[in-house]
């Protein structure tokens, strides 16, 4: 019998990165990837296969033989992108899917559950966020993920023998990724980054790779229920890392400081400039004031477990350029 990785969600960036260090890890016996999306970057791989399928309907996959005591399903499936989706879409696919996987894994007997969640749940705060905070989402994003976790904690509750790991994680960022982390990147670069508030902020963020090293960290371990935060420790304020960048890259340009309010408003004039004439822009106003929300993120959890954070801001980019010096 073969212990079974089955990740939902495994054509987005984390299910492809957590794949591949886990083949070379050589930590379970067969991979089957499953999302919506086509994914040929593992076709080579004889431990890996492909399922087409959407979590928002009943799952139904052919298995082999397979050691349940070692055999977890990862779902990584979700809605996420804010601004980009309606409202009820986050609930739509996220709701749905919660429900398909875990009653995906009643009916074939797996008992361990991997689940990313988000640390959109919290909301907004100053405040210091560790897992036993109080969840105050306001997002249909958020909402639909502190919902999901309760779906996900029912299936454990029904069985004593199960196991279920609830992820959240902050900001993820790496090699190969196009999100926040790099874009900020590139206009430090091109002089044309913008520090909301004077970048006093703190913005949690993880590294993919750290990130990674939890999963297998929390997986090693007995407990029956684990929901941790993931974010690098320690973390340091936006304006800060922004000179760990022009450190690293040895960029000179400015950067500019000016406050969200007048940034939103200037979000919203472009915005609608640009729709005149036809064009479109990453630039929006949701994103902009999203930029000065503090996520103020501790990973309680696993420093409390003495968890090893081996990427700090700095070692993450320096790491980043080694493995992947073409991104820049």
């Amino acid at each position: 019998m073969k212990s079974i990785a089955i990740v939902f969600g495994g054509a987005g960036y984390i299910g492809r990165n957590m794949v591949a260090e886990f083949l070379n890890a050589n930590i379970f016996d067969e991979y089957i990837i499953c999302d919506i999306r086509e994914l040929n970057e593992f076709k080579d791989e004889q431990k890996v296969s492909f399922k087409n399928l959407d979590v928002r309907k009943t799952i139904s996959i052919d298995l082999p033989s397979m050691d349940l005591n070692n055999t977890w399903i990862f779902n990584f499936a979700a809605v996420h992108r804010e601004p980009g989706h309606e409202f009820q879409e986050y609930f739509d696919t996220n709701i749905p899917g919660a429900n398909n996987v875990t009653e995906f894994a009643r009916r074939t007997g797996i008992k361990h559950i991997y689940f990313t969640s988000s640390i959109a749940p919290y909301g907004k705060s100053l405040e210091k966020r560790t897992e036993q905070s109080i969840l105050y989402p306001y997002t249909g994003y958020g909402i639909s993920k502190a919902l999901a976790e309760k779906i996900h904690n029912i299936w454990l509750a029904e069985d004593s023998s199960r196991r279920l790991i609830i992820v959240r994680p902050s900001v993820v960022f790496g090699p190969k990724d196009p999100g926040n982390v790099y874009r900020m990147i590139k206009a430090l670069k091109k002089g044309t980054f913008v520090l909301p508030d004077g970048g006093k902020v703190i913005k949690a963020y993880g590294y993919i790779h750290g990130l990674i090293d939890s999963m297998l960290f929390t997986i090693n371990r007995k407990e029956r229920l684990i929901v941790y935060n993931y974010a690098e420790n320690p973390l340091v304020p936006l304006a800060e890392m922004t000179e760990i960048v022009k450190k690293e890259f040895n960029y000179n340009k400015p950067v500019m400081k000016i406050p969200v309010k007048i940034l939103a408003v200037v979000a919203i004039v472009l915005r609608g400039l640009l729709k005149l004439i036809g064009k479109t822009t990453d630039i929006h106003p949701v994103r902009v004031r999203k930029a000065g929300f503090p996520t103020n993120i501790e990973p309680r959890y696993l420093i409390d477990k003495d968890f090893e954070f081996k990427y700090d801001f700095e070692n993450a980019l320096q790491h980043w350029k080694k493995v992947s010096p073409e991104d820049f």
